[in-house]
């Protein structure tokens, strides 16, 4: 039997089910699709965008503490937790506009051609 993704340091019953209702379920698939892919699934299936829930899958990949990211280590982190934000927004538009640009031109009345 695969181990439950909560066998990852720093992940509970919680993020289990985040990463359930992503179609993943095991910790072996998080090390395999890596931080990055596993948290970007995430944010596709509907979990919102979270800085410290993204660190804290890092940390846990690493076999480290939640709270040991810091300084330029987590700088770092935060330019690729932004790039993935960015990432979805832009997929979640079928324009191409990132989700709340096209919402607020639509709001306004100005839409791309």
């Amino acid at each position: 039997m695969p181990d439950p993704v909560s066998s990852i340091p720093n992940l509970g019953p919680a993020s289990e089910a985040a990463f359930a209702r992503a179609g993943i379920h095991s910790a072996d698939a998080i090390r395999a699709m890596g931080a990055d892919a596993a948290y970007l699934a995430l944010m596709q299936s509907g979990t919102p965008p979270h800085f410290i829930g993204y660190y804290v899958l890092v940390m846990g990949l690493q076999g480290r503490p939640w709270n040991d990211c810091k300084g330029d280590e987590k700088k770092a982190l935060r330019l690729r937790f932004d790039a993935l934000k960015a990432r979805v927004a832009v997929q979640a538009a079928p324009s191409g506009l990132p989700r709340d640009l096209e919402t607020a031109l639509n709001v306004i009345g100005v839409r791309p051609k």
